[in-house]
């Protein structure tokens, strides 16, 4: 009989527990040695841009509330209605020029056209520019109808069009300027095509230009007509009231400079030439001029109490857009401007100092990289690497006083105040990203998306047919990859906490990893039709 031989099986080799102890046996090999040399580097860097940015708010917390409760603010120390009553006797008005730029822009023409035509000034001292680069023929047809009625009611319309958009905006508002029949005005108006501006808007604005031939701009606040549409939107509201009640009153007050804001505003056309009139060599040609005309020695004039009527972008593509022209165009201006700026000779050094760190450097690069970086890679990394200490003041502290301190201007909006961190720290890696390709002249540094606006368009709900569903074509388009790789990882960060650490942070890592979810599937803001 043939012996049987018995072998003992062979232990069953998991591929999956092999990988997974190799990777950990990686992790750890390159952790001490590697990661955690650069992660704390990237926590001292983080926290320098931290402190840099606390104390801008806080110096900016202190301006104001000096400004308010002595009363001081610049505009108010103007007599305004003895102005206007000179003005009135001696009936010698100014030729005021107001441009409105536009490209098809169907829902809202009508309204700026409207409202530019119904300010009250001396029709035959009041010219009204359309500023037509509209691609669709049909539109240009009925803007130009628009225009001509408002001709037949006595007002003087001009409707120019070109045959390209060379220089989009900063080249519409050039080639106006060059019209012949504009070399006898003196200023000129700039309304974007969703503004509205109140029927006194030139008697609350120019008289401050004429008793002061210092001065170069006058500067209106927004007013937000679409602020409740959805969550968005009330978001948005929050940085912008902010904008317009710290950061532009304070520039104002202290050195007589601001970033003007492309719109509700009007400009001394001396100025505007002295500076080299509009150039289209960046995204924001509106701060270009602005900080042109500054370095020249012209001054500036925030009037807070006056507000012109416009509509938040509330499609979330919109929104990005304009957050990347926004934040793309103030760091390449940056990177252009820098060495003009330092070696001007018409300026003191405290409005250097002004431009160049507050309101450039601090403002426009470091708010961004430090809400990303810090927030939403740092911090979450030393959860994975705890030989990395984080200061708490630092991680909680700062960040709160600057979220109070910016939630101050909409009082309305506090119970808001943990969706708009999770909404700003999302937007902060666009914002990021467009930044550094601002500074490195990367691709789509000069990318000028008009923003869509959708004027009554949503309120018109009988016009716009019930859907089942959302079209699959537009799914593609919802989606942002960065967005939810940022929240895969700041998922991973959550449960690393929750198992290995004994506090709680893993909370605001898992609302932080929704938001990034619910951002990256595209499910914020208002959602059109086609």
């Amino acid at each position: 009989m043939r012996n049987s031989v018995f072998l003992e099986p062979e232990p069953e080799v998991n591929l999956y527990d092999d990988t997974g102890r190799s990777l950990s046996q990686a992790w750890d090999r390159i952790r001490v040695p590697i990661i955690v040399p650069i992660l704390r580097f990237a926590l001292y860097v983080c926290i320098a841009m931290s402190v840099m940015r606390f104390i801008e708010r806080v110096y900016m917390a202190i301006v104001i509330g000096c400004v308010k409760c002595l009363g001081r603010k610049r505009y108010t120390k103007y007599n305004l209605d003895a102005i206007k009553e000179d003005l009135e006797q001696n009936r010698n008005y100014p030729m005021v020029l107001v441009q409105i730029p536009m490209f098809n822009e169907k829902e809202v023409y009508k309204l700026s056209i409207g409202a530019a035509c119904g300010l009250s000034w001396p029709s035959d001292r009041l010219i009204v520019q359309v500023l037509d680069d509209s691609t669709n023929e049909v539109l240009r047809a009925l803007v130009e109808l628009e225009c001509q009625r408002w001709i037949e009611k006595g007002v003087n319309v001009k409707y120019e069009t070109r045959n390209n958009r060379n220089g989009y905006k900063a080249g519409a508002l050039r080639d106006g300027l060059k019209k012949p029949y504009v070399e006898d005005c003196e200023f000129v108006v700039i309304f974007d095509a969703d503004y509205q501006p109140e029927v006194l808007f030139l008697w609350r604005t120019v008289p401050y230009l004429l008793e002061n031939p210092e001065l170069a701009l006058v500067q209106a606040r927004w007013k937000f007509v679409n602020a409740n549409e959805c969550l968005m939107t009330r978001l948005q509201e929050m940085p912008l009231d902010y904008h317009f009640s710290v950061e532009q009153e304070v520039g104002s007050s202290t050195c007589s400079f601001f970033g003007f804001n492309g719109t509700a505003g009007v400009w001394r056309i001396q100025a505007v030439s002295d500076a080299g009139g509009w150039k289209d060599r960046t995204t924001v040609e509106d701060m270009d001029l602005a900080v042109r005309a500054s370095v020249k020695g012209w001054k500036f004039i925030f009037v807070g109490d006056l507000s012109v009527k416009n509509e938040l972008p509330s499609t979330f593509k919109a929104y990005r857009f304009q957050q990347h022209r926004w934040s793309c165009g103030p760091a390449n201006l940056f990177r252009k401007m820098f060495k003009e700026i330092l070696l001007c000779e018409r300026v003191g050094i405290w409005k250097k100092f002004h431009v160049i760190y507050a309101f450039s450097f601090v403002r426009k690069i470091v708010a961004h990289w430090v809400t990303f970086f810090f927030y939403c890679i740092v911090i979450p990394a030393t959860i994975l690497v705890p030989e990395v200490h984080l200061p708490k003041p630092i991680a909680v502290y700062l960040p709160a006083t600057i979220t109070l301190l910016n939630a101050a201007s909409t009082p309305r909006s506090l119970h808001l105040l943990v969706f708009w961190i999770l909404f700003e720290n999302v937007m902060s890696l666009h914002r990021s990203k467009a930044a550094i390709i601002g500074l490195l002249e990367a691709s789509r540094v000069n990318e000028w998306i008009v923003t869509e606006k959708l004027g009554n368009a949503l309120k018109q709900k009988y016009s716009i047919p019930k859907v089942s569903k959302r079209p699959r074509s537009r799914i593609a388009e919802r989606i942002h990859f960065l967005e939810l790789i940022m929240g895969m990882y700041m998922l991973h960060c959550a449960f690393y906490n929750m198992i290995f650490a004994n506090d709680h942070f893993f909370i605001y890592l898992l609302l932080q990893a929704g938001a990034f979810f619910i951002i990256g599937l595209g499910y914020i803001g208002t959602i059109v039709p086609t």
